[in-house]
């Protein structure tokens, strides 16, 4: 069942990296297809601040690309509260990481906007390259 729900949210790729490794290859692969990190959100430091309970690295990195987003917003405003495209990056073992990049396209079952379909289908193809960069640094 949850690989059946991850496959309707985006796309998984395990790296054999340490986690570091593994996040400082992310944001690389990210920042070659145009996106930024605009927020970065460390669960494992947050859940110890706010709940006093250990968890293992996690974070969830705010992924934006611009010019793709301005297109978006201008389609549809509503828009915003989709974005930006999130990315987690979460320690599994030693040396193995595990990446999950939201699909944007999966997004477009929640704001029916036909302006829409062509600005997520080139965040997908961008991030499916993500994804494929992020395979070949095992």
């Amino acid at each position: 069942m949850a690989d059946q729900v991850m496959a309707q949210l985006g796309l998984v790729v395990r790296l054999n990296k340490t986690y570091d490794e593994a996040l400082t290859a992310v944001i690389a692969a990210l920042k070659t297809e145009g996106f930024g990190v605009l927020t970065e959100i460390d669960v494992k430091d947050t859940l110890k601040k706010k709940l006093d309970v250990d968890f293992r690295p996690y974070k969830i990195l705010g992924a934006c690309n611009p010019p793709l987003a301005y297109r978006a917003l201008s389609a549809a405003p509503e828009a915003g509260l989709l974005l930006p495209c999130n990315v987690t990056v979460a320690y599994v073992e030693d040396n193995v990481t595990e990446v999950a990049i939201v699909d944007p396209l999966s997004m477009l079952g929640i704001i029916n906007h036909p302006d829409l379909e062509p600005v997520a289908q080139e965040a997908r193809a961008r991030l499916d390259r993500v994804a494929a960069a992020l395979k070949g640094y095992n």
